[in-house]
């Protein structure tokens, strides 16, 4: 199979049992509340269709040699690593922002780095597990959703303090078959419309902690898991059809009451001295996927911001230019860092190459610090408009329709309709409940900007810029 239709992709997840919450119901994977979110992934599989982009997005698999999604792969080299950026970039500008489907990416490409590790330092089976499992999710092009943020109780206690033992996720009983697992995790995008659920340690763990140091992955729909999601929407259209407004997003608050999870699906069970590794590898990767997504946001509010300003009749004042430069400058830093990120990256004892931890912290740090200062030069380029623009309903209204359209007229050069689909685009981008969603992700999305300065901190080699001005000013060791 390998590479799958986007209604291949659907008609699989109605197959699933029913295991999704929304808004108090318990309903199908295909539930008309979801189908935008579904229509976001599926612009991942369009795209393997796509001559255009089919290059970009497949690639051939190291263990089989066929074609896969470059979604279900891990990184081979440096080449990879700059492609996955590349297509996440291109892909986010389909889909208006978030295109998903890389959160899942990002955590096999951890998993299967440190299971080796593991391996090499414990004799352990892990990674061929991992392998034998990557194997299958590649061959049936499958989506899955990356579950690392435990709800963590008291943020002042530690896994092992915590009054409530099952506040971070943690293994209660181990068997000759598998492991049973209780606990929760928040934050995971995409879950009720993804496959399978691929679970990894939020934190580095100590000895007496090593029950919360556990890996692995398991169907979406397994017994015992609840997913209890949130979803936002673009507000949708009646007439005036737009791309954007058929995508949304979903995040699942997923329990695991109980769940068992046979060994040949676990891939670290009690290694405590690697659980922190397993944590910020996954952060490194996807920050560093953060410096194509995010690149692709500023894109959008670059172009909405160039665009308001021309028909507006002011594209060309001095300070909208100077403020296109800075959305131009913030765009290329972050991606520039996440090309050093990979072109700085290595071969870890896998073969799966991880970016330079340096330089996607960095990225993502720039991108996080100026999300609502970029949608600032939006929001003050378009003026108030798109806050308090009527509803569509009374645009296709005879009685209020020529008012309107008289009424919203800027440039002569510019209809009345395309003023119109402009400002309410830029009302559905920028100040509506999805846009909202999507600025808090921005800042918090892969690690507040304060991770980033902790990470960047750990790592930095202060030292020697010390040595460098002790040299220069004549001053001995």
């Amino acid at each position: 199979m390998a590479v799958i239709s986007p209604e291949a992709y659907l008609e699989r997840l109605r197959g699933y049992p029913k295991n999704v919450y929304v808004s108090g119901r318990l309903v199908d994977r295909d539930d008309p509340l979801l189908l935008p979110g579904i229509n976001c992934v599926q612009e991942t599989y369009r795209a393997a269709l796509d001559p255009a982009l089919r290059d970009l997005v497949l690639t051939r698999s190291h263990l089989t040699g066929e074609e896969i999604s470059r979604y279900t792969h891990v990184h081979r080299g440096v080449d990879d690593l700059l492609k996955k950026q590349e297509m996440t970039r291109a892909l986010c500008h389909r889909v208006g922002g978030c295109i998903q489907r890389c959160m899942a990416t990002d955590t096999l490409n951890a998993m299967g780095v440190v299971s080796k590790e593991i391996d090499d330092a414990k004799g352990t089976d892990y990674h061929r597990r991992f392998l034998e499992f990557l194997e299958h999710y590649q061959r049936e092009d499958l989506v899955g959703n990356a579950a690392q943020t435990d709800v963590k109780g008291d943020r002042s206690k530690r896994p092992g303090d915590q009054l409530d033992p099952d506040l971070y996720l943690r293994v209660v009983k181990r068997t000759k078959d598998g492991i049973i697992v209780r606990g929760a995790k928040i934050h995971n995008t995409m879950g009720p419309y993804s496959d399978e659920i691929l679970a990894l340690p939020t934190r580095v763990m100590r000895k007496e902690e090593a029950d919360y140091a556990v890996s692995f992955a398991i169907p979406t729909h397994t017994k015992g898991v609840k997913l209890i999601c949130r979803v936002t929407n673009v507000r949708p259209r009646l007439e005036l059809k737009a791309p954007l407004n058929t995508f949304g997003i979903s995040d699942s608050f997923t329990v695991f009451d109980d769940v068992f999870v046979p060994w040949e699906r676990v891939f670290m069970c009690g290694e405590w001295e690697f659980a922190g590794r397993m944590a910020l590898l996954f952060a490194n990767y996807h920050r560093h996927s953060y410096c194509g997504c995010k690149p692709a946001v500023t894109d959008i509010i670059m172009g909405a911001t160039a665009l308001v300003a021309e028909y507006n009749g002011v594209g060309r004042a001095p300070h909208i230019q100077h403020e296109l430069t800075e959305l131009m400058i913030i765009a290329e830093l972050v991606y520039a860092s996440g090309i050093a990120a990979a072109v700085k990256g290595r071969q870890t004892s896998s073969g799966i190459y991880e970016p330079a931890a340096l330089y996607s912290n960095t990225g993502r740090y720039l991108a996080g610090k100026h999300i609502y200062h970029e949608y600032d030069i939006l929001a003050a380029t378009a003026g108030g408009l798109p806050a308090t623009l009527p509803f569509e309903q009374d645009w296709l209204n005879p009685e209020t329709r020529a008012y309107l359209e008289k009424y919203i007229a800027r440039n002569p050069e510019v209809s009345p309709e395309k003023q119109h689909r402009l400002f309410r685009f830029i009302s559905d981008f920028s100040c509506s409940a999805w846009a909202g969603v999507m600025q808090y992700a921005g800042v918090h999305g892969g690690g507040s900007p304060i991770m980033e300065e902790i990470g960047i901190r750990s790592i930095y080699d202060l030292e020697s810029k010390k040595r460098i001005v002790k040299y220069l000013a004549g001053i001995d060791e």
